[in-house]
């Protein structure tokens, strides 16, 4: 089911540490949430992976005034900018963090450990160069709300051709778990951004979940290949969109540092 990217726990309460508005207890807690620990791999000066604290600790002194997000996705590298290696390993990995202030960037590799049933996740960092260089394909916090509403729409209308909504007690309960983490939604964003990149991310968490929901569980009266893949179809600019006003919401903070707002 449709879960948050790492990048954006990274970059949200990262941003948090670097305005002084949280500590790195706070932060790093926030940013390894239900994974058992991450550490990160080719920091400038380390020659050995490193915590996040000192890691957070380092890209300060190295210049890094703020985090971004990319989620790219086959045929949209939203949120990159280069160069074509680094590009790769994000579109792998399908999400990294961009540095302001200096030439980096970071790429998440997830890892599985431990014995069946008792299994714990571990994630590393690849701190990697980048090119400095406008994000692709970003929205403005504005543009994203507006484009949301729209998709909104979009997902309610197709799901509901579809059956999705009646598709049985598995969509019920998906429904009741999406509420509860809505609920606590406000925890995804550190202190010190503005509230309608919290509002933002909310309804995008919000078409997201009804997105992969219609993927995951919206069989309902789409029996056929073509049928399904009909479905796809519909869903995909309606999935666009959440992402793009993913990344607008979670770099929101930078956008604030560019425009001389903080």
């Amino acid at each position: 089911m449709h879960s948050e990217p790492r990048s954006g726990s990274l970059a949200a309460w990262g941003n948090g540490l670097l305005a002084g508005l949280v500590s790195p207890d706070d932060a790093v807690l926030a940013i390894v949430g239900d994974d058992a620990v991450h550490r990160v791999e080719g920091l400038p000066g380390e020659t050995a992976p490193v915590g996040l604290t000192l890691a957070l600790g380092r890209l300060r002194a190295l210049g890094v005034t703020g985090l971004r997000v990319a989620l790219p996705a086959p045929g949209h590298p939203l949120g990159l900018s280069g160069p074509p290696e680094f590009n790769a390993r994000a579109l792998e990995a399908e999400e990294a963090v961009i540095c302001h202030g200096a030439a980096l960037g970071l790429v998440p590799e997830v890892y599985e450990a431990g014995p069946a049933g008792d299994v714990h996740v571990e994630v590393t960092w690849h701190v990697l160069p980048v090119r400095e260089a406008p994000p692709a394909d970003v929205p403005s916090l504005g543009e994203a709300e507006r484009e949301l509403a729209e998709a909104l729409r979009d997902a309610t209308e197709v799901l509901s051709r579809l059956d999705v909504a009646g598709s049985g007690p598995v969509a019920e309960a998906a429904i009741s778990a999406y509420r509860a983490r809505a609920e606590r939604g406000r925890e995804l964003l550190a202190p010190g951004y503005p509230p309608r990149a919290v509002r933002v991310l909310e309804l995008a968490q919000r078409v997201g979940f009804l997105v992969s929901l219609a993927h995951e569980n919206g069989h309902g009266g789409a029996v056929s290949s073509g049928e399904m893949r009909a479905r796809g179809e519909a869903l995909r600019p309606v999935e666009r969109t959440a992402r793009r006003a993913q990344v607008a919401a979670y770099n929101a903070y930078v956008e604030e540092l560019e425009r001389g707002v903080r």
